[in-house]
């Protein structure tokens, strides 16, 4: 199986200077968690996900009504082409530890998104497993330990 086969082609995405109002907006209309950012050409230069708004912004008390995509995307972004092995997918997945990626052409231009979810709907049910079983592992750096390093409002 190849990721052309499980992929989400309607795919919402925005530009650096999208403001998170905005992003957050289309992430309830496509319902989903994460946006792609592109440049002019579609080429994904980074990811916006709602937990990067919820963490690089809300939680350190900025203005979130008043950021743009910029400010709190994670990037580089992390992409697999469409000929991508579903398994080849799922070792960028775990070696990146995101639960998404957006799925780029030979031209670069981002055509489509794999989640865990096309996975756990798709896959057979060892690759699913294995899969969430790494992704579900804490992160090196907890939480817990990012939020205590906020600066207290």
């Amino acid at each position: 199986m190849r990721v052309r086969d499980i992929m989400s082609k309607n795919v919402a995405f925005c530009r650096p200077d999208t403001g998170l109002p905005e992003v957050a907006r289309m992430m309830v209309d496509m319902d989903c968690g994460e946006i792609p950012v592109v440049d002019a050409s579609r080429v994904p230069i980074g990811v916006i996900t709602d937990r990067d708004i919820t963490c690089r912004a809300v939680a350190k008390g900025m203005d979130a009504l008043a950021m743009r995509a910029e400010d709190c995307m994670t990037s580089p972004a992390v992409t697999v082409t469409p000929e991508a092995t579903l398994e080849e997918c799922c070792q960028v997945l775990e070696a990146n530890r995101v639960r998404r990626v957006p799925v780029v052409d030979d031209e670069g231009v981002c055509c489509g998104m794999v989640s865990q979810a096309d996975i756990a709907l798709h896959a057979p049910k060892t690759e699913t497993a294995e899969v969430v079983r790494t992704l579900s592992k804490p992160a090196p750096q907890s939480a817990s330990r990012i939020v205590s390093e906020l600066p207290v409002l």
